[in-house]
């Protein structure tokens, strides 16, 4: 039997092993279930700060997400990772890409505030696909006729941004630069037959929700995020 850790060296071991082999982001919250000791918030954040910087030159790092701490492939690696898959991950649509983008910015929104924006009706097809990946969530129901529901993103899709708030998010002309190929291909999703929406590439897709954004706050349909 292992003796009871009492260094911090210790301590950061057993947060790798733990790290690396869970399948999702953990809180510290959980993260303190291993330890008999009660840290502070000091001690957590030196902590992890510590570990992750002892990752610092490595292929793999550690990130702090909006629903905890997980270890993640370094985005110029993924590029590495790709080759020696043997599909393609399927590309996502303009009009996903630029419905999650308006719900992202503008949230909570029903979907008449998504189609005064794009100008075009919002397919069921792709809310049931964002609210099957996990990015977009009913939060409740607008007070007018007909209480339509009012949409807005999930912790899940912050963590495949790899942000930790709303706050983080950079405004949309800058958004390609801040999603790594790695979230890239987390992002990317089965395609949505439509005729009236061509299927685009995730960089074309983005410079597209990027354009919409623009004409928007121009047209003073919306406002920039703070």
């Amino acid at each position: 039997m292992l003796p009871l850790p009492h260094k911090p060296d210790d301590f950061k071991r057993i947060l790798e092993a733990v790290l690396l082999s869970a399948d999702e982001p953990l809180p510290v919250t959980e993260l303190a279930r291993l330890f008999d000791q009660n840290f502070d918030d000091d001690t957590w954040r030196s902590l992890l700060e510590d570990l992750r910087r002892d990752w610092a030159d490595r292929g793999i790092e550690l990130v702090s997400l909006s629903s905890g701490w997980r270890f993640r492939t370094r985005p110029e690696i993924q590029v590495f990772l790709d080759r020696l898959k043997n599909e393609r991950a399927p590309k996502y649509s303009r009009a996903v890409v630029e419905t999650l983008s308006i719900i992202a910015y503008r949230q909570p929104v029903t979907r008449g505030d998504i189609e005064d924006i794009r100008g075009v009706a919002v397919s069921s097809n792709i809310i049931k696909t964002l609210e099957a990946r996990g990015w977009i969530d009913t939060v409740g129901h607008r007070d007018t006729p007909g209480r339509p529901a009012l949409f807005a993103t999930t912790r899940q899709f912050l963590d495949d941004l790899a942000l930790r708030s709303l706050s983080e998010l950079p405004p949309l002309t800058e958004i390609e630069r801040m999603i790594d190929s790695d979230t890239l291909h987390q992002l990317q999703i089965p395609s949505i037959a439509s005729q009236e929406q061509p299927h685009t590439t995730p960089e074309q897709a983005l410079d597209q929700a990027a354009d919409l954004r623009t004409a928007a706050v121009e047209s003073g349909s919306t406002e920039p995020p703070p």
